[in-house]
């Protein structure tokens, strides 16, 4: 089982957070008529093995937003932080 450790909350079981996503993909501009990038966006997806940047909500607790760097191999994370902040 994963534990993360929530910057509000402290460490936590997995399964009280929504997997949300890769965080490394970059969307579109919100006007951007061209259809293979929004494809891209919304279908094409590495399935990288090693370190990935991932979103995650804490549904059953304070319901923020995360950014987990977790390896995909070992399942060790390596960083917490909210989503709205760079990683430092």
């Amino acid at each position: 089982m994963l534990r993360i450790h929530c910057p509000c909350c402290g460490p936590r079981d997995h399964d009280e957070f929504r997997y949300a996503g890769d965080a490394s993909v970059v969307r579109p501009a919100h006007d951007d008529p061209d259809f293979e990038a929004w494809y891209r966006y919304v279908y094409v997806r590495a399935n990288p093995k090693g370190l990935h940047r991932e979103y995650w909500q804490h549904v059953h607790g304070c319901r923020q937003w995360l950014v987990v760097e977790r390896d995909t191999a070992t399942h060790t994370i390596h960083s917490v932080h909210f989503a709205g902040q760079q990683a430092s």
